[in-house]
């Protein structure tokens, strides 16, 4: 497949197909989305939001969750205020997320399938790493956005001027159900 990639990307570069897509690093619109990385948003989640190459920092991860106040995604929201003029945040999770319900007892068995032994996980976790938090999922979609935002919104290094909310985007329809402090929407 990558070999196939490499292929396509030669002629997309001869035929300058690139051009439509030049902008620069910083969002038209100063804001950034944090998302699930779920192929079914790949295009649904721009479209439905109404964006176009160059108007926000999209970043994406199992879940489109912040598991800790120091995770990657929120060194690239941090990045992306202070850096990049980012002044508004989504938080945007979707129905029927793979990430619901997910634990480290299902990866536990997967890894050791192809490979990883008990002593390479037993390693992992004598330097410190909680495998289990690590790779669990949520229960409750609407509680998991409420969690990332008041992670981002109370996090030490986010200004207080920054606007921060959640929603549920439908893997299907596209259709946006914001999430808020104490109730569904």
């Amino acid at each position: 497949m990558i070999d196939q990639i490499l292929e396509y990307n030669k002629t997309f570069v001869d035929r300058k197909d690139y051009e439509k897509f030049i902008t620069d690093k910083y969002p038209d619109k100063k804001l950034a989305v944090l998302s699930c990385m779920d192929t079914r948003l790949t295009e649904l989640l721009p479209a439905a939001l109404g964006l176009k190459n160059g108007d926000a920092k999209i970043i994406k991860n199992a879940g489109g969750l912040v598991i800790s106040p120091f995770d990657s995604a929120m060194r690239s929201l941090i990045v992306a205020i202070y850096e990049l003029g980012v002044e508004e945040v989504m938080v945007v999770a979707h129905s029927h997320c793979g990430a619901c319900h997910m634990s480290f007892a299902h990866f536990h068995e997967e890894m050791v399938a192809r490979g990883v032994t008990d002593d390479t996980l037993d390693t992992i976790r004598r330097c410190g790493i909680d495998l289990d938090a690590w790779l669990e999922g949520f229960k409750d979609t609407p509680t998991s956005v409420r969690k990332t935002v008041d992670t981002i919104k109370n996090h030490p290094l986010v200004p207080r001027d920054i606007v921060v909310r959640g929603f549920i985007i439908d893997s299907e329809t596209g259709e946006l159900e914001e999430i808020t402090d104490g109730h569904e929407e």
